[in-house]
């Protein structure tokens, strides 16, 4: 016997609603990082535009997840609203590793000669 497919709304729930989770994860984090510490490799031009690319990005996941909520997972999101989500947590990953290098290179211990 085949195992039944998934109903539309269990495929919504089974990978919108932790996609959605996922978002709110990853631009929680980048809007901490970018409201709390001055990213010297980035002009303070750079790091306002990208902290405020975040937080547009966030209202828009909340809504979303409202209404996700709201309708008991009724309501689907179009793929074209779902790549600049990809796109912003692409870049903010990036920058985050970048930060992790440039602060692995301050906190390295200085070498000894013994």
């Amino acid at each position: 016997m085949f195992p039944s497919q998934p109903t539309e709304n269990e495929l919504l729930k089974t990978i919108l609603e932790p996609l959605l989770e996922d978002f709110t994860h990853w631009f929680s984090r980048s809007r901490l990082l970018l409201e709390s510490e001055r990213l010297s490799f980035l002009s303070l031009e750079e790091q306002n535009d990208l902290l405020a690319r975040v937080k547009n990005a966030q209202q828009e996941v909340a809504t979303a997840y409202l209404l996700f909520k709201t309708t008991g997972g009724q309501v689907g999101i179009e793929a074209k609203m779902l790549l600049p989500w990809h796109q912003l947590v692409a870049e903010c990953w990036g920058v985050s590793s970048r930060r992790r290098l440039q602060g692995w290179g301050e906190y390295q211990s200085p070498q000894t000669d013994a």
